[in-house]
């Protein structure tokens, strides 16, 4: 190597080092963190499959807030209940801001109630929970598909009659069901191949997004969003499944009642045509796509996900799962459909759902935020359009609120005369302004299917108790329980 090659790579690393000085710290007072290499940031000090525990690592050396860099995008990760309420509730406008999710950002590009910002999340936002909540203008509940959803599920299990069955594809089909209903406004018989084909996109996006390959895209996008490879991959499952949908709905609309919406489809139609004429209108094709797609998979995945947690956390622990079977029948019986306003009758149950959606803790990152505006924030400033992590696992397994965080224990929400304890760092759903607009449904949805499933069957797997390792394995941006079979045998 001559000595003028030498001395280019020396001019263009200490341009680099400058640039990063400069970009970086420089009169920002931005929180602390590690110092970050040029174009790399802290990437060699974050290992794939372990980024909490490195996060962890770097709360205890640089404390509650602290900024790390993921190549050249800074982000501020926030630990703890008092800071994540501090900024997503008592702050909530400066902190209200979707920030980058680049495994999925090129398919999303910003539209959808779960992707947007401003005026456009708000609208869509409005739209979602209002259709959800009156959802058919008087026709068929949510809940009512719910109820009929899991008696579809009842009646599979007794055709297994106590065969051991790996839970995850029972739970993904009702879990989609519901959405499927909601949406298109009808369900799928679970061998539809149509439903089949729904299940195995649903499967690819949740694949990409947490395969290595796509959380290395989410760590150093600057330059993988230029480059093919398999971390495009839940990019081009998203679009079969916008493709999906869209088959569905051109059927549909060719039978539109503008007085009488069948679905969430049909809503967002009649909001077109009202809007026809607007301009500046957030109501058009590619909303409607990427909110129907994105509804789909967070719908399916979480639901899904923490039924499978909440199953083999019963059968790690029969006595909770008997003690919980002995207040349904003593609330409900065992002949009518459990109804949600049991629910203020039965503290043990709500205790035991609200233990399991913290222990689970199914999107222990939280989706990331971004900052609207500069703002000073516990002595530090962090910059607009700085990226947010809000990390769930440190508000769930908070020690301040959580004694005794990773044992699971539901009396931790009742008081001493046995009445269900609210605890103000339960953010299961997030907090603020971007709380999770499912949470209504989610929360219905559990405890349909947790009572109606324990009220007509017994549990059990071939597996020691014991031996049982039920702690939640990070994959991508979700937790997920280990791999386990179960029976379930009629009362």
């Amino acid at each position: 190597m001559d000595t003028v090659t030498l001395l280019l790579i020396f001019l263009v690393s200490c341009i680099l080092c400058f640039y990063t000085w400069n970009s970086m710290y420089r009169g920002q007072n931005l929180p602390p963190g590690p110092t970050p290499l040029p174009i790399l940031g802290n990437l060699l000090q974050l290992k794939s499959g372990q980024m909490l525990e490195c996060l962890s690592k770097m709360q205890k050396t640089y404390g509650d807030v602290y900024t790390l860099y993921l190549g050249p995008r800074r982000v501020v990760v926030l630990c703890g209940y008092d800071v994540v309420k501090e900024a997503l509730v008592d702050n909530r406008d400066e902190f209200g801001m979707r920030g980058l999710l680049p495994v999925i950002d090129p398919y999303t590009m910003s539209h959808g109630v779960i992707f947007s910002n401003g005026d456009r999340w708000k609208e869509l936002r409005r739209f979602s929970i209002k259709t959800l909540k009156n959802f058919g203008m008087g026709k068929r509940s949510v809940e009512d598909r719910t109820k009929e959803e899991v008696q579809f599920l009842i009646d599979e299990f007794k055709r297994k009659n106590g065969e051991l069955i790996d839970p995850i594809y029972y739970f993904s089909q009702v879990a989609s069901n519901i959405i499927c209903s909601i949406i298109f406004g009808n369900r799928y018989k679970y061998d539809d191949p149509d439903f089949r084909r729904l299940m195995q996109i649903i499967n690819e996006i949740f694949i990409g997004m947490s395969s290595p390959w796509g959380q290395l895209f989410d760590m150093f996008n600057v330059a993988m969003k230029y480059l093919p490879g398999p971390h495009h991959n839940a990019v081009k499952s998203a679009y079969k499944l916008e493709k999906f949908v869209q088959e569905k709905m051109e059927i549909d609309r060719k039978t539109l009642n503008l007085d009488c919406p069948r679905n969430m489809i049909d809503s967002f139609f009649i909001r077109m045509e009202e809007e026809k004429n607007n301009p500046s209108t957030h109501f058009t094709m590619k909303n409607l796509f990427k909110n129907m797609t994105s509804i789909f998979v967070a719908g399916t995945e979480t639901l899904s996900t923490t039924l499978r947690h909440g199953f083999l956390l019963f059968l790690k622990n029969p006595h909770i799962k008997e003690k919980l079977q002995e207040e349904i029948d003593r609330v409900i019986g065992r002949d009518r459909v459990p109804e949600p306003e049991d629910r203020s009758s039965m503290p043990y149950t709500d205790a035991v759902i609200h233990e399991i959606q913290r222990y689970a803790n199914v999107l222990p990152m939280n989706l990331p935020h971004a900052v609207a505006k500069d703002i000073q924030f516990r002595g530090f400033t962090i910059p607009k359009g700085t990226d947010v992590f809000p990390v769930l696992t440190f508000v769930l397994n908070d020690p301040k609120y959580f004694p005794d965080p990773f044992t699971f224990n539901p009396d931790r929400f009742l008081d001493e005369n046995g009445d269900f304890k609210k605890n103000e760092a339960f953010m299961a759903f997030s907090a603020g302004k971007r709380v999770c607009l499912g949470e209504n449904l989610a929360r219905l949805e559990l405890f349909i299917f947790i009572t109606t499933l324990l009220q007509h069957f017994d549990i059990s797997t071939p597996e020691n108790p014991e031996d049982m390792d039920i702690t939640p394995q990070m994959v991508g941006f979700s937790n997920i329980p280990k791999p386990y079979n179960i029976s379930f045998s009629p009362r």
